[in-house]
């Protein structure tokens, strides 16, 4: 377990010193992959994926009825 923590650390180390010398330009670019990493998981989400078994079932013995039928379903 120790060899785990102390794995653990040098790496977490080796990336914190590589983003904490990074230059102008690293930031930068960091920044913009979280900006889209934000677009993509969060915006599109909320707008493009809703929640289809919270909206249209009631309960979670209809979700679970309507999941089970559409994995048993022969097509």
């Amino acid at each position: 377990m120790a060899r785990i923590v102390s794995a653990i650390r040098k790496i977490s180390g080796f990336y914190y010193d590589g983003f904490r010398n990074m230059s102008w330009w690293g930031n930068r670019v960091w920044v913009i992959i979280l900006v889209k990493l934000f677009i993509m998981f969060l915006i599109l989400k909320l707008f493009f994926f809703p929640d289809f078994l919270e909206t249209n079932f009631r309960s979670d013995e209809e979700r679970s009825e309507y999941v089970l039928e559409q994995l048993t379903e022969n097509n």
